[in-house]
C-alpha cells in the first residue's frame, strides 16, 4: 500500500476544515492527530472522525 494513500477517504472528506479544529473536537494535540494519520486507521476511529468532520461542515455552513 502506498503510504499517501493512508486514510484517503479522511483527507478527502474533510475538505477546508482545518486539522487542529478536527483534533481540538477528538481532544487531542494537533500533532497527536497527524501521527494518527499516518498509519491506516481502524474503521470505528475512521467513523468517529467522519463524524466530527460532518458536523464541522454543517455548523460552517450555518455560519454562512
Amino acid at each position: 500500500m502506498n503510504y499517501l494513500n493512508r486514510n484517503a477517504e479522511l483527507r478527502k472528506v474533510k475538505g477546508n476544515i482545518p486539522n487542529w479544529l478536527i483534533a481540538e473536537k477528538l481532544g487531542i494535540h494537533e500533532n497527536s492527530y497527524y501521527r494518527l494519520l499516518r498509519k491506516e486507521l481502524h474503521p470505528t476511529k475512521k467513523k468517529e472522525i467522519m463524524k466530527i468532520i460532518e458536523e464541522l461542515k454543517l455548523k460552517t455552513e450555518e455560519e454562512v
